[in-house]
């Protein structure tokens, strides 16, 4: 991000941060006592070079942050949950595509379920045996998916999220986590997207409305001080 973008968005912050607590917003939920690790979207059309949906940082910050909550996960015998999306129906045409609408706004056709490679999960973050696999079809990994049922089942509070993108996956599953009753956790270095601010600005706002943002260091600190 240029610097003339960081210090605008900085300024903004700075006068939003003002309202928001004259008004009663960016309060804590804090983290709970059974978490689980929720990583949204990183799979090879989204960490691998070449997709319409590539993103920003992911060999540098994401990916490396997200295997140390991994490491810290299975340490420690929480459960880890790996979303990602594909379709079986990729022709536009066809009333009865499981992409719905969505066609209509972003190139959703890329992600065919036929060619696993593309919506499998990045080989760097692999799952291990025991951790979901779960396919979305929506920006939430909630919406019309087991997710929900499955973290009441494990007694899970607290759902420590990842992934990409900020401003349309993760922000909609922290949304929903929220209104599910979880405790939901972003964390901040382990969150990307395509598009310059971004990240800053849906993190900033995502803090102040529904989730508590918070360090990779602290997140795996905590990891490491409460047993599955």
């Amino acid at each position: 991000m240029n610097a003339g973008l960081n210090e605008m968005l900085a300024k903004a912050f700075a006068e939003a941060t003002e309202l928001y607590q004259q008004r009663g917003f960016q309060r804590r939920v804090g983290f709970g006592r059974k978490p689980a690790l929720v990583n949204v979207d990183l799979a090879n059309a989204w960490t691998r070079p070449g997709n319409p949906f590539t993103c920003e940082h992911i060999d540098d910050r994401i990916i490396p942050g997200v295997q140390r909550l991994l490491a810290a996960c299975r340490e420690n015998g929480h459960p880890v949950i790996h979303v990602t999306t594909c379709y079986q129906v990729t022709d536009r045409n066809n009333p009865y595509t499981d992409m719905g609408l969505w066609h209509n706004k972003i190139p959703v056709d890329v992600v065919a379920q036929s060619d696993e490679n593309l919506w499998a999960i990045d080989s760097r973050i692999a799952p291990i045996e025991g951790e979901q696999v779960l396919i979305k079809k929506r920006a939430s990994s909630f919406h019309g998916t087991y997710l929900a049922g499955y973290l009441r089942a494990a007694g899970v509070d607290t759902i420590l999220v990842t992934g990409v993108t900020a401003s349309a996956c993760v922000r909609t599953t922290l949304c929903d986590g929220l209104a599910e009753g979880f405790r939901t956790i972003a964390v901040r270095e382990c969150i990307g997207d395509r598009v310059p601010g971004a990240v800053e600005w849906n993190l900033f706002d995502i803090d102040a409305k529904f989730a508590d943002v918070e360090s990779v260091d602290r997140c795996v600190d905590y990891l490491q001080s409460v047993k599955g």
